[in-house]
């Protein structure tokens, strides 16, 4: 009812119009008055419907002014708000370095428990390139290096490894390095592991600079610049021609991804080079000289070392060597 009242103030012309012509028309019919009141009438119901009509005319004519200001309005205000916006969407915007922020904060990725290997298994599928640094490089004799030269069997390409780790003939390398290790040993080790001690380490590296020698006499599509730095470090570096994976001696830490293409990549890729510019490079060409069996003998790896001037410690017997040639030959994953 209420809506009803409202709508007949609002149309109140059209509704006294429409009353008038209902109420002359029944009178008409029933001949109750005469023919000139009723003429009279319609011009009366035709005046209110003319007056009706201005009046829609003027409203409407009103609304369109008020949109064309609101129209002009809006758009001085948009004018207003140009600079601002540019300054917002720029290129050197904050939308732009929000959207920087987000890229680098998605540009590494972690790894975790069984996504390193997989993560290290297909940088090594379709590499011609492999950069590595770390302590004395297990990993590297035992899965990298074998497994890398396979692809690149497979692909009939060449393969170029450049390698530094800590100098076996640097004591004071070796046993801080050693000292680092057992500080992440477990409190109950088993009878299986072998203590770090200045020697293993010793061992460890040189079986890595043998496997670098040993090799290379086996393939022709392998080069390898190997260096030795008397300064050790926490990390690992394994750099392929698709991204840098770091990780750390305890394989329970979380490991960092980093795709080619990503800045921090190309950072990677120039801190390994500058840092192997600063170790000793190993000769690693006068290793041709030394002729390395299947089995190298005692004899050969003595040679060999002595050729690129990394002669074993004078403590160092045939067992020691032979123990030498079992790491760099038949090393085990260290995470399996």
């Amino acid at each position: 009812m209420a809506r009803l009242i409202g709508w007949v103030v609002s149309n109140l012309d059209a509704f006294i119009g429409l009353v008038l012509a209902v109420t002359v028309a029944v009178l008409g019919l029933t001949n109750t008055v005469s023919q000139d009141v009723v003429n009279s009438a319609i011009l009366l119901v035709l005046g209110l419907l003319a007056q009706a009509v201005l009046r829609d005319r003027l409203r409407r004519r009103t609304a369109e002014q008020e949109v064309r200001q609101v129209i002009v309005d809006t758009r001085e205000r948009l004018t207003d708000l140009v600079p601002p916006i540019r300054e917002l969407t720029g290129p050197e915007g904050a939308l732009s370095r929000a959207r920087e922020a987000i890229h680098s904060s998605s540009m590494v990725r972690v790894l975790h428990g069984s996504e390193v290997g997989q993560a290290l298994a297909e940088a090594r599928q379709h590499t011609d390139r492999w950069d590595f640094k770390g302590g004395t490089g297990t990993y590297l004799r035992a899965v990298t290096l074998p497994e890398c030269l396979k692809a690149a069997r497979r692909r009939n390409a060449t393969l170029t490894v450049a390698v530094e780790i800590i100098d076996p003939t640097d004591e004071e390398v070796c046993e801080r390095y050693a000292r680092f290790r057992r500080s992440l040993e477990s409190d109950e080790p088993t009878a299986q592991t072998e203590p770090w001690t200045v020697d293993r380490t010793r061992k460890e590296s040189y079986a890595t600079v043998l496997a670098a020698c040993w090799y290379m006499q086996r393939s022709g599509l392998l080069t390898v610049d190997l260096r030795l730095s008397a300064q050790m470090t926490t990390f690992r570096y394994d750099l392929s021609s698709s991204c840098v994976v770091i990780t750390q001696e305890n394989p329970r830490t979380p490991a960092l991804r980093i795709d080619r293409g990503e800045v921090y990549y190309n950072r990677f890729n120039i801190e390994l080079d500058y840092s192997r510019r600063q170790s000793r490079r190993v000769p690693v060409e006068s290793a041709g000289q030394v002729r390395l069996d299947d089995e190298p003998s005692v004899e050969q790896v003595r040679r060999l070392f002595t050729a690129l001037g990394l002669a074993l410690p004078r403590s160092f017997g045939d067992r020691e060597v032979a123990d030498i040639v079992r790491k760099a030959l038949q090393a085990r994953n260290p995470y399996t």
